[in-house]
């Protein structure tokens, strides 16, 4: 199954939908947002070898996250919170297009829709990470 087509079917999938579903009730409580970040993190130990990029970028989503949740950083679209919540729900659940608890291709959908969810937000991902390396400058005088 090439990756277009898996992704497609995965974004239309009623496991995708349910995740979707869910990201709005999380999006309106700092607590599961911070749970589901916990969960990701968690999950994401999984990811090793050629997928370090995907670790280091998924970090950086839960430290946009983390900062959203406490009320530090709000500059993010609506749409893209939802998105991002969406696919960390999926991503966490055991439960889905391809089932995790299968041997090797258990993540393939999961690493599919987060290399898309971090295409899709880039400039969101940049924008964090230019605000959170100016928000460690101590200004001097």
């Amino acid at each position: 199954m090439e990756k277009s087509s898996l992704l497609s079917r995965v974004l239309k999938s009623v496991f995708f939908r349910s995740a979707g579903g869910r990201a709005y009730r999380t999006a309106k409580n700092s607590r599961s947002i911070l749970k589901l970040v916990q969960d990701a993190l968690q999950k994401s130990g999984g990811l090793s070898g050629a997928n370090a990029g995907l670790r280091a970028q998924l970090s950086l989503l839960t430290r946009l996250l983390k900062a959203y949740a406490s009320g530090e950083y709000r500059e993010i679209p609506w749409k893209t919170l939802l998105r991002m919540l969406a696919v960390l729900i999926y991503f966490v659940s055991p439960l889905d297009f391809i089932p995790d608890l299968l041997p090797v291709i258990g993540l393939t959908d999961d690493i599919a829709l987060l290399v898309w969810l971090f295409s899709s937000v880039k400039d969101d991902l940049e924008k964090f990470a230019q605000w959170e390396s100016r928000k460690d400058i101590i200004p001097i005088g």
